[in-house]
């Protein structure tokens, strides 16, 4: 005799929410991301991120080097730990521009395979771009009918112009550009040391040069001049200025993800970062002696997009390719329904179960 016939009510429990996860193999980073769906996107329920260097000394020798992968692979040991002690819905796991530059980056990712479980796929420079668009998409509502997004990474510095529709549809990609230079590696690019003022010019010049060109293609300015277009950045380089311009004592993503700051506000904000030697970067405690040594590449960038794009206002985003492959696995289970699946659906190549 079961409980209905006893007249005792069933107890229907509901399952637990998916868990998704995401992993980002970046030029300077390792970083993991777990989520659950919300009314919202997502519920962040662990997240990890490590400076691991992936990308240091590419720029001579066009290949990865060893201390190099051991960092980046202690730190997707730590990834695959973690990963093992949740059940997944799907992972999605890739990497960017110091495997994609290094001659031995697919090897790597092999090896990556073998020891750890994780599947790593290397994305293309437009894809991204596309992912950045993805996870900043719900701080462009209402701003206007373009936006121009900014990513400077550790390898390589990616722009999106986008088109921002009215009537619910989501933003489109226009146009973009990646641009050989990170935090990592713009300093290669000149024989000068970004903590003096011709050295600091030098590499904005350099990045200007090539900013210049993409203008000439899609005509940015003249957009700016007649429309409202939203120039909102995401990255370490940005967040730190917002929290140089709201001059908080410690960093606090709360009050930084989705601030607009006027643009001479944050013209500021790069000028005093551009006042500080290595040991004042390394002792503020937004920054620390980690990022110390790639600031000042990052504001010499973001200077370069201020050049030629001098906009009344600058947004900021502390959000990344994790929220964006996040959102977009959660998407795509919405699509199927919200079934119980029996197990990882509708996975695409890049998409992998747990390791383990």
């Amino acid at each position: 005799m079961n409980g209905a016939e006893l007249g005792v009510p069933t107890v229907y429990r509901r399952p637990p929410p998916p868990i998704f996860g995401a992993i980002d193999l970046g030029t300077n980073n390792c970083r993991l991301m777990l989520g659950v769906p919300s009314s919202a996107g997502f519920r962040v329920i662990e997240s990890f991120s490590r400076v691991v260097g992936l990308g240091e000394g590419l720029a001579e020798t066009g290949r990865l080097a060893d201390p190099a992968m051991q960092r980046a692979m202690d730190a997707l040991r730590s990834c695959a730990g973690r990963l093992s002690r949740y059940r997944l819905a799907g992972l999605t796991a890739v990497a960017t521009e110091a495997c994609r530059r290094a001659l031995n980056g697919a090897d790597f990712l092999a090896r990556v395979r073998v020891e750890t479980g994780i599947d790593i796929r290397i994305i293309s420079a437009r894809e991204e771009a596309e992912l950045a668009l993805e996870s900043c998409s719900p701080l462009l509502a209402g701003c206007g009918s373009r936006a121009l997004i900014f990513d400077i990474g550790g390898g390589s510095t990616e722009l999106a112009w986008v088109r921002l529709d009215a009537g619910g549809m989501p933003p489109a990609l226009i146009g973009y550009i990646s641009l050989p230079f990170g935090v990592m590696t713009l300093g290669a690019c000149t024989p000068y040391s970004c903590f003096t003022e011709a050295g600091f010019d030098a590499m904005v010049d350099v990045v200007a040069e090539r900013l210049w060109r993409f203008e000439d293609v899609h005509r940015i300015g003249l957009e700016m001049h007649h429309s409202s277009v939203r120039l909102l950045g995401t990255s370490g380089t940005i967040t730190t200025v917002a929290s140089i311009a709201l001059k908080l004592p410690r960093y606090r993503r709360p009050l930084v993800d989705g601030v607009v700051l006027a643009g001479e506000v944050a013209d500021e904000a790069v000028a005093t970062l551009r006042g500080m030697d290595r040991a004042a970067l390394a002792a503020h405690p937004c920054i620390g002696n980690d990022r110390a040594d790639f600031v000042l590449p990052g504001c010499a960038i973001f200077a370069a997009i201020r050049e030629v794009w001098p906009t009344a206002e600058v947004g900021v985003a502390d959000r990344g390719l994790r929220e964006g492959m996040l959102l977009r696995q959660i998407r795509r289970r919405r699509r199927q329904g919200d079934r119980r699946a029996k197990g990882p659906v509708g996975l695409d190549p890049c998409i992998v179960p747990p390791p383990g």
